[in-house]
């Protein structure tokens, strides 16, 4: 059954347990410019006029530089397709930090291009949970080579994924998704169906899809120096015949993404080759994803009663962490 409107999407997924942005600040923190610091990848999503594409980005430590707590400085050269970045698009950002398995997004617009260089204007920040790495194994390759594969092959190696959508006011959103080889992508009569896996609920590419259905996707197989984009329109399904493909540990998603692929190519990437992501180097003491986690909440501009509530729950002693664990033991699939 094709899912046409939030409630239905619920239904399947379920409902959040907390606000849906509890988590969510509308600047760059201390926290977040700590991470950015760290940052040598990223993968960047710019929409215009109902279509969104995502790109690679890499370069030193600090290349995405902040500009006060408002603003994002970029080098276009850091792009390994910089003409998407206009003026006037929204940009939806995720930045990795070797070896880390939690992500920094950074939601907002473009608002100027000056000597080479994008200024991002902040209107979300928040740090996306570790499942997906955990999931695809992200970190465990240790050379860079190419598929040397048809998009097919590809396919089936494939074990991470970033998908770039759009709402209908034109904001844009890059979600991370992570399984092993052989179940992240199926392909089928020229359509590619990838499965929902038990995250934070926050939906944000399925509320995208229901308004704006085109998405942007890259695939990639950890290790390797290329990657598969993948660009169509998107549609969300509540299909058990097609749940059971994507089986893992005896456990079927509840909803499968289905895309009718217009265009899917296997280009080399500089910024990958470039960042030297494998092997991953040691991560950062200073960077510690349940401090950022709470601070984030407590900052929060979320103001109803399970709001409220969260924030004195973080404040326990150890709460957090526990908290993220458990999470991550129990609800991997």
């Amino acid at each position: 059954m094709k899912l046409t409107d939030l409630k239905q999407v619920e239904k399947a997924v379920g409902k959040s347990p907390a606000p849906r942005d509890l988590k969510v600040i509308d600047h760059l923190d201390e926290h977040a410019v700590r991470w950015l610091s760290h940052a040598t990848f990223g993968f960047l999503a710019f929409g215009n006029g109902g279509k969104v594409r995502i790109t690679p980005a890499a370069g030193e430590a600090g290349f995405a530089r902040p500009v006060g707590p408002a603003s994002l400085a970029i080098p276009l050269a850091a792009l390994d397709h910089p003409a998407l970045c206009a003026v006037g698009s929204s940009s939806g950002t995720l930045f990795l930090v070797s070896g880390m398995e939690e992500t920094l997004r950074v939601n907002g617009t473009v608002s100027a291009i000056e000597d080479g260089t994008a200024l991002l204007q902040v209107e979300e920040c928040y740090l996306h949970c570790a499942k997906s790495f955990r999931r695809s194994d992200f970190w465990a390759p240790t050379t860079v080579q190419d598929a040397g594969c048809e998009a097919a092959e590809f396919i089936r190696r494939a074990r991470f994924l970033v998908v770039a959508s759009s709402n209908a006011s034109g904001q844009t959103d890059v979600s991370p998704k992570g399984d092993p080889a052989g179940l992240l992508l199926i392909e089928q009569d020229g359509q590619v169906c990838y499965a929902d896996r038990p995250g934070n609920k926050r939906i944000d590419s399925f509320r995208n899809i229901l308004e704006q259905p085109q998405v942007s996707m890259l695939a990639l197989i950890p290790g390797c120096g290329e990657v598969l984009e993948i660009s169509g329109a998107a549609e969300l399904l509540a299909d058990e015949t097609l749940a059971g493909q994507f089986e893992v540990q005896g456990k079927q998603p509840k909803l499968v993404t289905r895309v009718a692929a217009a265009e899917m190519t296997i280009q080399p990437s500089a910024a990958i080759q470039g960042a030297s992501l494998w092997p991953a180097r040691p991560t950062p003491e200073e960077l510690v994803p349940a401090d950022i986690f709470k601070a984030h909440v407590k900052k929060s501009k979320e103001s109803s009663v399970h709001a409220k509530v969260a924030r004195a729950a973080v404040t326990l002693p150890g709460a957090m962490e526990k908290g993220l664990e458990l999470d991550y033991k129990k609800n991997m699939y």
